[in-house]
């Protein structure tokens, strides 16, 4: 190759290079039309939020009933649909359940005694309530099975050396109550209120104690929850056991509940094709970290090594 054309070469290199150097245009780019926006809302059941209504409480406790808004399945910030199949019925108000049984603490004192002045049906929840009243305090709880007008029910929260003899609508601490005691209304922590066991006709049975400060409880789910023994709890079976076991009946009673139609595409499941038979849940104890008590269980691909502990 002679000097001259390599000497062109580059000259011609060098040309193109400078005449189709890219130059920056500024452009104005359009936001997408009918762009998807993710909104996060909590998922319905959780936290307490069902999306069935909404409970106007008031500062102080009272037995007056209380006005509600239904949300029939929307969210009550958005607006937008987050539970299907909830909707209409008919509007019923709501009655403040005092979760909190209060009696005396001292041994030496007689447990507190309340009368029991009506017992009826709840639109808002599926067992029955009872008006109870000790002096001039009025409170709604949690009607038992066999509960009638003129019933004396009793509360104390000392927990004595000997099991206690309670009667169907008393509420004891868990670790004054004996063995094979069905219960109610439990308590998770102390002092915070029945938490465990609302459901109509349901009940928990005391099984042994664990420990010198905790009772292990079988629920209504055939789970089983170690709890503190101070924890309060009322004796006795929920009532209005039927409810489980009554056909609805016809699609407008179904509507009258509140409960929109569904799509139809759900079908029982017969058991012909046999079923699954799980092991029953590990005991949980509440109050104490459940993070130190996972173990976890690695299944490998080889047969062999499924043997190594973790």
């Amino acid at each position: 190759m002679s000097a001259m054309s390599l000497v062109a070469r580059v000259f011609t290199r060098h040309v193109a290079n400078i005449c189709y150097k890219p130059a920056s245009v500024p452009v104005q780019v359009q936001p997408k039309r009918n762009q998807w926006n993710l909104v996060k809302v909590p998922k319905p059941g959780v936290k307490g939020k069902s999306y069935r209504r909404i409970v106007h409480f008031k500062d102080k406790y009272t037995v007056e009933p209380l006005n509600v808004t239904n949300l029939a399945g929307r969210d009550p910030v958005t607006g937008r649909l987050v539970a299907k199949g909830i909707g209409g019925g008919i509007k019923h108000k709501y009655h403040w359940i005092q979760w909190i049984r209060d009696g005396p603490t001292d041994l030496n004192e007689p447990p507190r005694e309340d009368k029991v002045l009506a017992v009826f049906k709840d639109g808002c929840r599926t067992s029955f309530v009872a008006l109870i009243a000790s002096g001039s305090n009025l409170q709604y709880i949690l009607a038992t099975e066999n509960m009638k007008v003129g019933d004396i029910i009793r509360t104390h929260k000392g927990i004595p050396e000997n099991h206690v003899r309670a009667f169907e609508g008393d509420a004891y601490p868990l670790g004054a109550l004996p063995k094979g005691t069905i219960v109610n209304c439990v308590e998770k922590y102390p002092d915070k209120g029945g938490f465990l066991i609302h459901a109509a006709g349901t009940y928990g049975t005391i099984l042994r104690k664990d420990g010198e400060d905790r009772v292990v409880i079988k629920m209504p789910s055939k789970k089983e929850f170690s709890i503190y023994k101070t924890c309060m709890a009322t004796v006795g079976r929920l009532s209005n056991v039927e409810h489980g076991t009554t056909p609805i009946g016809s699609a407008q009673k179904n509507r009258e509940l509140g409960n929109r139609p569904r799509s139809g595409l759900w079908q029982r499941k017969t058991g012909r094709f046999g079923r699954k038979i799980k092991p029953p849940a590990p005991l949980r104890k509440v109050g104490i970290d459940q993070e130190d008590n996972i173990k976890t269980k690695l299944e490998l691909n080889i047969v062999t090594l499924n043997n190594v502990n973790l």
